[in-house]
This record gives C-alpha cells, structure tokens and sequence, in this order.
C-alpha cells in the first residue's frame, strides 16, 4: 500500500491548521509509515508542544522516540522515552519500546530486564504468579550487569 494519498490529505489539512496538535501528529504518523522518518521526526515534537495530551500524547512521544531509534539518534530515543515513562510510568508500551532502543543502544541487559519486568507486573498467566519474585530480582541483576560493564570500560 502506498501512503502517498494520506500523506498528500493530510498536507492539505495542515496547511489549514499548521499549528493544531492532532494535526502534526497524524501527519507524522504517515510519514513514518511512509517511511519518510525524517519528516516524521521534525513533525512529532511540533505535536507535542503544541498541546498533545492523554493517550495520544503517550502515542507520539512512544512514535517519536521509535523514529529516533529508527534514524539511529538512540541517545535521543532513550532520552524521550525516559521523559516519556515519567509521564506516563504505567504505560506497558512504552517500556516494551523502551528495550528496544536500550538493545539498539548495546544495552542488552538493561532491554532484557525492562522486558521482565513488563513481563512479571502484566503477564496474565496464573503460572508465572510463583516465580514474579524470582523475574524481578533477575531483572534487578541484569539492569546492573549493564551499569557494571560502563563503569569497567
């Protein structure tokens, strides 16, 4: 499929509400489904100062961080995505994608422990309700595995 039609609709809107944050954030959406990150990355912090807020707000800044791992800018991604889980700390989302830029970051263990924490506070299984401790204190260890590995390099 191609995006060329909804990118073009939606240019048209914006350039009749260039300011209006639904708007910005659509538009952006399009281009990185388009593929065009670059132009997703300028319009995605333009959404958000312009207002975003709620669960689009919690989409953006996950789409916007996403983008920046994607463009490679990781100091950026886990930038956003830290100010992001401060906003909104309850976001399974944003801590699933969080990994993925701390793994694009060469931080494994950090990734690994987020995803096990995700995975001890959320998962639905009755199986794993013994073993929660047991996720928790493992993804404790590995975050420091992380840290540890910096402080010796």
């Amino acid at each position: 499929m191609t995006w060329a039609p909804t990118v073009a609709a939606l240019e048209e809107i914006h350039a009749r509400h260039p300011e209006h944050a639904r708007v910005l954030y659509e538009l952006a959406g399009a281009y990185d489904t388009a593929g065009d990150e670059s132009a997703a990355a300028a319009l995605y912090p333009r959404a958000l100062e312009a207002g975003l807020t709620g669960d689009v707000r919690r989409r953006c800044l996950l789409q916007y961080a996403s983008t920046l791992r994607n463009l490679d800018r990781l100091d950026d991604s886990l930038r956003v995505f830290a100010d992001a889980r401060r906003e909104f700390p309850d976001a399974i989302s944003l801590a699933v994608f969080q990994a993925l830029s701390r793994h694009a970051a060469g931080q494994v263990h950090a990734a690994f422990a987020e995803l096990l924490d995700v995975i001890a506070a959320h998962a639905p299984a009755t199986e794993l309700d013994r073993y929660r401790p047991a996720l928790r204190a493992n993804a404790d260890l590995l975050r420091h595995l992380d840290t540890a590995i910096d402080t010796e390099t």
